[in-house]
C-alpha cells in the first residue's frame, strides 16, 4: 500500500489522466472525483471524467457535473487511470473495465475496507469517513488552491457519506475538514436541503412500498424491507430513488441490523446492510462476495428474491443466537 505522497507524485507526473468512480454513483464518489478533477485541471492537467452509470438527479447541483462523460470512454490518449471511492474492479462497470485491462497504470484512492485493491498504486484508508477527506488532503499535497466549486464537491462527499455527520464513521477530523470547507463559502443550509430535505414523488411512493414490506425478527434485533422489480418499474424509479430507504428499518428502536433486498431482475438481488453499534456488516457482506464498511455494506446475489432473502436472513440470524 502506498502513502498519499506517493500517489501525489504519480499524479504530478501525469498529463492526461482519466478519472472515474464506482457504479451507481453517490455523493462521495461524485463529489470526490469532481473535486480531484478540478484540482488537477487547475495545475495544468488534461482531465477526463467518466461514469459507467447515469448520474443521479439528486446531485445535478454539483459544480462540473455536466463535464462527466456517461456510458463511454472518449477516444483519447490517456497516461493514467485514477479510480476514486472504489477499490474492486467489479464496481467499475462495463464502461471502465476494458480500460483497466488495457495496461494503463492505475491509481486507486478509497476508504472502503479492502485488503487487495487492484491498482498499481493504491491508497485505501478505511478510517476516513469519506473518500472526500482523502481527496482534500491529496489536493493540498498537489499544491491546489481550493475554491468554492471544489469546496462544494468535497463538502457534499463528506456530508453524504456521514449521513450529515450522524454516522459512527464521523470523527473530529471530519468536522475539522468540513469546517475548513465552509470557510470557502459553502452554502451549508442550501446543500442540506438539496441533499436531505427534498425527494421526488417516486421516492415517496417507493418508501410506501418498502414500509409495506417491512418485517422484524421475533427477537426485534433484525429488520428488513423488500422491493421487487415490478414495483420499481411500475413507478419508473431508478437507483437514485431507492437510496436511503434502508435507513427506515434501521431507525426502529431495538433493531441492530437492517437489511434491504432490491430485485435487480428475476434472478439477481441487491442486498444492503446497515448496523448501529455492534454488528460488522462488512463481514456479513463478504460471505456473499460483497463488502464495504463495518456499519454499511452490500452485495449482489444470484437467485430469486425469496431465495436470497432466505439465505441472507439465515446468516443474519446466526449473528444473534436465538434470534
Amino acid at each position: 500500500m502506498n502513502n498519499l505522497r506517493t500517489v501525489a507524485d504519480v499524479l504530478e507526473k501525469s498529463s492526461r489522466p482519466l478519472l472515474c468512480g464506482h457504479i451507481m454513483p453517490d455523493g462521495d464518489s461524485l463529489g470526490s472525483v469532481l473535486a480531484l478533477g478540478m484540482g488537477l485541471q487547475s495545475v495544468g492537467k488534461e482531465v477526463t471524467i467518466v461514469s459507467s452509470d447515469p448520474l443521479p438527479d439528486l446531485y445535478r447541483f454539483l459544480p462540473g457535473i455536466d463535464e462527466i462523460v456517461v456510458g463511454s470512454v472518449p477516444d483519447r490518449k490517456y497516461d493514467l487511470l485514477v479510480v476514486v471511492d472504489c477499490s474492486v474492479p467489479e464496481r467499475l462497470g462495463s464502461t471502465i473495465t476494458p480500460t483497466v485491462d488495457s495496461g494503463l497504470p492505475v491509481v486507486v484512492i478509497d476508504h472502503h475496507v479492502n485488503d487487495q485493491p487492484f491498482g498499481h498504486h493504491n491508497y485505501v484508508r478505511s478510517s476516513a469517513a469519506a473518500t472526500g477527506e482523502i481527496i482534500m488532503e491529496l489536493l493540498e499535497l498537489l499544491g491546489v488552491s481550493i475554491n468554492l466549486d471544489i469546496a462544494i464537491n468535497l463538502y457534499t462527499a463528506i456530508v453524504t457519506d456521514t449521513g450529515s455527520f450522524r454516522f459512527e464513521n464521523t470523527t473530529p477530523e471530519t468536522h475539522s475538514k468540513a469546517a475548513e470547507l465552509v470557510k470557502f463559502g459553502v452554502p451549508v443550509s442550501r446543500l442540506s436541503n438539496l441533499i436531505f430535505g427534498e425527494q421526488p414523488l417516486k421516492s415517496i411512493r417507493l418508501l410506501e412500498a418498502a414500509l409495506n414490506s417491512l418485517e422484524v425478527s421475533d427477537c426485534g434485533r433484525i429488520a428488513w424491507i423488500s422491493i421487487d422489480r415490478d414495483k420499481i418499474d411500475a413507478l419508473g424509479a431508478e437507483d437514485q430513488h431507492i437510496e436511503g430507504l434502508i435507513s427506515y428499518p434501521r431507525k426502529i428502536k431495538g433493531v441492530e441490523l437492517a437489511i434491504s433486498f432490491r430485485e435487480l431482475d428475476k434472478q439477481k438481488v441487491k442486498v444492503s446492510f446497515r448496523s448501529k453499534y455492534t454488528v460488522d456488516v462488512n463481514f456479513l457482506a463478504k460471505k456473499f462476495g460483497g463488502g464495504g464498511h463495518v456499519r454499511a455494506s452490500g452485495c449482489t446475489i444470484q437467485g430469486t428474491l425469496q431465495e436470497v432473502k432466505e439465505v441472507v436472513l439465515k446468516e443474519a440470524q446466526e449473528i444473534f443466537r436465538g434470534c
